[in-house]
């Protein structure tokens, strides 16, 4: 089995070993520095022999480096690790293993999950509701226990061992049990890679909450990114004082205003919409034109969506219930088309659909009102309106 250099000295970052095994993606190592996906954190990537790393997995106890080449087996191989994510990697799990724990000191609440993301952290507690207050209390002790610099320690222990230890919940293996300890705190069994003390965790910072079927997920980051959501929150500050010409205790005043002005104009907007569809409707109806013994309001539009096309036909219909009503209009390279009456006897779902495969379209509708649109490819605005005045003779 492969030397797994990451529990001996989880601070080495170069090392040098043997091939074992050679596939056409992946090498197996004699010795290995790279820690492979698994317990929610992701593996560490890096070089070998200059080659990228884009993958660790372990499968059946070997540990696989995907490097999408062949090295021969037997030959001697430098390892480098990205430190930079490496180090990340210990200082999010860290800080997970130290929130957790003081959910559990303060509230009794037991993570359920954990996920390191590439940006944020995640765990999920066996809770349906948190509250403000208690995640600021549970975030204090979080950082307190970072700034204690107390020391995170790693033992191997058997089976029968375990009991001599207060662990926080259940374990999922009988062998080869590693244990992740903050004395007088925290007691977990983790396969995970962790710094030497929480200090090296730097500071946690709780981004929010949101609800996963009866339970929490908690949504944090700890060290080097707490800084970096600092530095994008006050980058986006510094923006909107500059956009909304106000400093930034008064952000928050000037945004609820803004968008109460902008629903307001909303208002208006529609308003004013309804005002010219109800006079584009009366002018249509100037137009009624006689197909057999239908009369219809027919016209071609530029640019209006269905909704506007059904609110204009509403419209006409309010003024003279015994008309047919057929509109097309061409928008975004598609043609829309509405075919609605009110006391008239045309079956406009039949309507609509003697003319979809003409557009390889889709629409549906009722009896009374019918709707649908397709491509514009082969045929017109117009000959498509010229086509349902046709299905009416």
């Amino acid at each position: 089995m492969t030397n797994k250099l990451y529990y001996e000295n989880v601070y080495q970052s170069t090392f040098v070993a043997t091939v074992t095994k050679s596939e056409e993606d992946y090498i197996v190592l004699s010795e290995t520095a790279f820690y492979p996906t698994g317990g929610g954190q992701p593996c560490d990537t890096g070089t070998i022999n200059g080659k990228i790393v884009s993958n660790v997995e372990e499968v059946n106890g070997e540990i696989r480096h995907y490097i999408n080449d062949s090295l021969p087996v037997g030959s001697k191989v430098e390892g480098i690790i990205d430190w930079e994510r490496r180090f990340d990697h210990m200082q999010q799990h860290a800080g997970q293993h130290i929130l957790t724990a003081a959910f559990v000191e303060l509230y009794g609440y037991e993570t359920t999950s954990f996920h390191l993301g590439s940006e944020k952290v995640t765990i999920d507690l066996n809770v349906e509701n948190i509250s403000s207050q208690e995640l600021e209390k549970v975030e204090q002790l979080t950082n307190q226990i970072i700034l204690e610099q107390r020391k995170i320690e790693t033992v191997w222990v058997s089976k029968e061992e375990v009991n001599q230890y207060p662990l926080r919940k259940t374990l999922s293996v009988e062998e080869n049990i590693r244990l992740v300890i903050i004395p007088e705190f925290d007691y977990n069994g983790c396969g995970g890679t962790h710094p030497q003390n929480t200090g090296e965790v730097q500071a946690l910072a709780i981004l929010g909450t949101e609800r996963q079927k009866k339970k929490t997920r908690i949504e944090f980051v700890c060290g080097h990114r707490v800084r970096k959501q600092i530095h994008d929150k006050t980058t986006v500050i510094s923006k909107l004082t500059s956009l909304l010409h106000a400093p930034q205790n008064e952000l928050e005043t000037n945004a609820i205003r803004l968008i109460d002005r902008n629903k307001t104009l909303e208002k208006e907007i529609k308003s004013l919409q309804d005002t010219i569809f109800q006079y584009e409707a009366l002018e249509l109806l100037k137009d009624t034109i006689k197909v057999g013994n239908h009369r219809v309001v027919q016209t071609t539009f530029k640019d209006k969506g269905l909704q506007e096309l059904q609110t204009i036909a509403r419209y006409v219909l309010a003024n003279d219930p015994e008309v047919n009503v057929l509109f097309v209009s061409e928008i975004n390279g598609k043609l829309q088309f509405v075919c609605q009456r009110e006391q008239a006897a045309i079956n406009m779902k039949n309507l609509a659909q003697s003319i979809l495969p003409v557009i390889n379209g889709k629409g549906g509708g009722n009896e009374k009102q019918a709707q649908g649109g397709g491509e514009a490819k082969t045929i017109t605005s117009d000959s498509l309106l010229t086509m349902l005045l046709h299905q009416l003779k």
